[in-house]
């Protein structure tokens, strides 16, 4: 019977000793798993704050570009006022006043070269447009993607500590 005494007492020793090898071990997985935590969240800003900076050098240079554009184009000529609008009745005067085919063609050349000036102001609002559809949806889409990070991360470390 004490040998059945010795032998539970060593058993139980045993199991004690294995336990605290486990909580040990449990401590120390902790341990690594809240410092891999804290370097993934540091990750994570570091990350955030290059993106935001990349963005903001993107809408800076694209500003400048904006600048430098219009620059060029008032060097060349091409102004990007708007026109007063003219009635028609002042258009049919101006036509009547002309006296000859050459003076017609002076005009007619004149309005051409105008038309062609607005086309391409035109052509370049709507490329700066589409750079800026382009550039806001880029935007949208990493601040969508920085929200489900986010999130996710919210339900990740919900979901271990409980």
């Amino acid at each position: 019977m004490a040998e059945n005494t010795n032998q539970g007492t060593a058993l139980t020793q045993q199991w004690l000793a294995e336990i605290q090898t486990l909580k040990q071990q449990m401590l120390e997985l902790q341990q690594d798993r809240d410092a891999a935590w804290e370097s993934a969240q540091k990750w994570r800003q570091l990350y955030n704050t290059e993106a935001e900076q990349r963005r903001t050098d993107a809408q800076l240079s694209q500003q400048a570009i904006a600048s430098l554009k219009a620059d060029l184009h008032k060097l060349q000529g091409i102004e990007t006022g708007t026109l007063p609008a003219t009635p028609v009745t002042a258009i049919q005067e101006e036509i009547a006043q002309l006296q000859s085919v050459e003076e017609l063609q002076v005009l007619l050349s004149a309005a051409i070269k105008e038309r062609d000036r607005l086309l391409q102001a035109l052509k370049t609002e709507q490329d700066n447009h589409a750079q800026t559809r382009k550039s806001l949806t880029t935007a949208l889409g990493d601040a969508i993607d920085s929200l489900t990070r986010e999130r996710a991360a919210g339900q990740g470390v919900g979901g271990k500590g409980e």
